[in-house]
C-alpha cells in the first residue's frame, strides 16, 4: 500500500483515460453492457497499468487539473475515431437500403438507442461478431495500453491548433464513407441495373405495372447479391479493423507531437 501511494495520481489520470475510452469505444460503450462492469474493467486495467508502464512523479496541484482534461479529452478523440471509422458499416447499409427501398423503416439500435436502417444494423452485428471472433476487443485494448507511449501522462497540451491534426481527423473522416461506398457496390451497382431494366420494361410493355412488380424484385435481387458477395464484405470489414487500428495510431502520433 506503501509503494502505491505515491503512484495514486498517476493511477487516477490513467483511470480517466481508460474510462473515457470505453465511453466512445466500439463494443465497449454500448447500453447492454452494465456501466459498474465498465467502471469495474476501467479500474482493474488502471491497477494493472500503473504498475507497467513508466509513470512520472505527479502532484496533485492545478497542473494536475489540466491534465485530467486532457486525458479525459484524449479518451474521448481515441475511442471516438474508432468509433467513426466502424461506422461505415452502417453507412454503407444505409445506402443498400435506400436502393432497396428499406430507407423508409429505421429501428431502433439496442446498443445506441439510435434510429439505424435495417441492413446496416444487420451488417454492424455481423461486423461485430467478426470482431470477437478475430479478437479485435483485445487490439483496441492494446491500443489504450500503448497510447501511453505516443502520449505520455505528463503531457500537458493537446495541439487542437496543429494544422496536421484537423486534416488527419478529416481525411479518417473521409475514408469511412470511401469503405462504406466499397461495401455498398456491388449491391447498390445491381440494384442500378435492376432499376435500369424496370424502366426499359415500363417503356416496351406499359400495362406492367413496375412499382408493384419493382420493389419485391429489388428485394429479392438485394438478397441473392449479398449472399453472393458477403465474404467479400467481411474482407472489407477485416480491412476496416486494419484501418481502425493504423487511424488511432496516426492520431495518438500527431496528439503526442511524433
Amino acid at each position: 500500500m506503501a509503494n502505491f501511494l505515491p503512484a495514486f495520481p498517476a493511477f487516477l489520470l490513467i483511470l480517466v483515460r481508460v474510462t473515457s475510452f470505453f465511453l466512445m469505444m466500439p463494443l465497449f460503450s454500448y447500453r447492454s453492457i452494465p456501466t459498474a462492469a465498465k467502471i469495474g474493467l476501467g479500474f482493474f486495467m488502471a491497477m494493472i497499468m500503473v504498475f507497467t508502464i513508466d509513470t512520472p512523479t505527479l502532484e496533485i496541484d492545478s497542473h494536475y487539473f489540466l491534465l485530467i482534461i486532457k486525458e479525459a479529452l484524449v479518451g474521448l478523440l481515441i475511442g471516438f475515431i474508432a468509433y467513426m471509422i466502424l461506422a461505415a458499416i452502417q453507412i454503407a447499409g444505409g445506402f443498400i437500403d435506400f436502393q432497396m427501398g428499406f430507407a423508409i423503416a429505421n429501428v431502433i439500435d439496442p446498443q445506441t438507442g439510435a434510429q439505424s436502417p435495417l441492413m446496416g444494423q444487420y451488417l454492424y452485428t455481423i461486423g461485430l461478431f467478426f470482431l470477437l471472433t478475430v479478437n479485435g476487443h483485445h487490439l483496441l485494448l492494446d491500443g489504450v495500453f500503448y497510447s501511453y507511449q505516443f502520449i505520455p501522462l505528463d503531457h500537458a497540451w493537446i495541439p487542437f491548433g496543429n494544422e496536421n491534426l484537423v486534416e488527419y481527423v478529416i481525411k479518417a473522416f473521409n475514408s469511412m464513407f470511401i469503405i462504406a461506398f466499397q461495401m455498398s457496390i456491388p449491391v447498390v451497382g445491381s440494384l442500378f441495373l435492376v432499376d435500369l431494366a424496370l424502366g426499359i420494361v415500363a417503356r416496351t410493355v406499359p400495362q406492367l405495372n413496375v412499382f408493384v412488380v419493382g420493389l419485391p424484385l429489388k428485394v429479392g435481387v438485394s438478397f441473392i447479391v449479398l449472399i453472393a458477395v458477403m465474404s467479400v464484405i467481411l474482407l472489407v470489414v477485416s480491412q476496416l479493423f486494419e484501418t481502425m487500428l493504423s487511424t488511432m495510431r496516426g492520431l495518438m502520433d500527431l496528439i503526442g507531437g511524433t
